[in-house]
């Protein structure tokens, strides 16, 4: 009862902050997400979805950039009817993904994920998208830690991945690992980019043995720990900063993918004694009974004081009637109930069609 309290506590602090700022500004201004959001006259992040024969867009087989994790199939999940759902909007379509002609547009350029394994699974499907649609071209793959990149020679496209959990920096100190809620070391291999899309929120709520620092830095002051959502607000207003001071909009496109949702717990979609495990479909309509999480508020408010524009890849909602795309068991030498990522084919096709749409509406 008292976590649940605190996380109420929170919201009402993030909705008052909401009010607060609606009082002297423009909520929704040029370089929020809001009219952005609209391309063409549609908001893409409003509909259901429906069953759709031609899906799958490729086969897991024939993509070489799959983390065993993600790869649902290779790895024993028996049923299939979860490959075959398609995201439609209330009022229209979203554009099908033609791969030759998206590296015909990007031809030359250089496309960045920044995140946590979310961004990974995106960048994977990105890249398995982009090669069944020419399966011949030449590629080149490297696999760094904390970058990684697939190269489609003949076009000269690059999509590269940047590994950050938490985006801000965790750094080693006298005292153990500190995470810096102001501090972001690792942006100049973000700058030069063509596109960059932003990713953070689940490591912000991990605790003891998998939480990977030990005490937060906020300012000049230390602290053995934070209420995690206002950490996550910390940072992200720090990360909002960066891109303000760094990123020339005539010159990159910025994104941030929306927050990612968790299905551990069944009493979110009214199922109290289940989890993601044996889910085989998604949640018919457009609602969600938990409705829409604190985090996702937070996303908002830092986006919408932004001066250079950020467009939100608003897939909270959508993914979260995906209660049955997750990998559970089925997903390599992961170990234990995986209601985290995603399997691909999957749900971050979806995420980067809609990234896709929003490029040329």
């Amino acid at each position: 009862m008292g976590s649940r309290f605190q996380a109420l506590f929170s919201v009402i602090c993030f909705l008052l902050l909401f009010l607060k700022q609606a009082r002297t500004e423009q909520f929704y201004n040029e370089s929020s997400l809001s009219n952005i959001k609209l391309a063409g006259g549609c908001n893409l992040f409003q509909g259901s979805w429906v069953y759709d024969a031609s899906y799958p867009l490729y086969d897991s087989s024939s993509c070489p950039f799959i983390d065993p994790e993600f790869d649902c199939e290779k790895y024993g999940r028996p049923d299939r009817l979860y490959l075959k759902y398609r995201w439609k909007p209330n009022s229209c379509e979203v554009p099908r993904f033609n791969g030759l002609d998206f590296l015909r547009r990007w031809k030359g350029k250089k496309i960045m994920f920044v995140g946590d394994s979310l961004s990974v699974n995106q960048w994977q499907s990105l890249t398995c998208l982009l090669h069944s649609s020419v399966p011949n071209a030449k590629y080149t793959l490297t696999r760094n830690e904390p970058l990684s990149s697939v190269t489609f020679v003949d076009y000269g496209v690059t999509v590269l991945l940047y590994h950050t959990t938490y985006l801000v920096d965790i750094v080693p100190e006298k005292v153990g690992r500190v995470l810096k809620l102001d501090s972001i070391g690792a942006g100049n291999a973000w700058k030069g980019m063509d596109m960059l899309i932003f990713n953070t929120w689940h490591w912000w709520t991990h605790r003891g043995s998998s939480q990977p620092w030990d005490y937060v830095q906020d300012g000049g002051k230390l602290y053995k720990d934070m209420d995690r959502l206002m950490a996550f607000y910390k940072g992200l207003t720090t990360w909002g900063r960066w891109v303000n001071a760094n990123v020339d909009p005539t010159k990159t496109k910025v994104f941030f993918q929306g927050i990612s949702p968790t299905h551990y717990l069944g009493k979110d979609w009214n199922q109290a004694r289940r989890t993601c495990s044996g889910q085989t479909q998604p949640l018919l309509g457009s609602s969600y009974p938990a409705g829409t999480p604190p985090e996702v508020i937070v996303v908002n408010k830092v986006l919408s004081r932004l001066r250079v524009p950020v467009y939100l890849l608003d897939v909270t909602r959508l993914s979260q009637l995906r209660i049955d795309g997750h990998p559970t068991t089925y997903s390599g030498n992961h170990k234990g109930l995986d209601c985290s990522h995603w399997c691909l084919p999957g749900l971050p096709d979806t995420w980067n069609l809609l990234l896709n749409a929003a490029l040329i509406l």
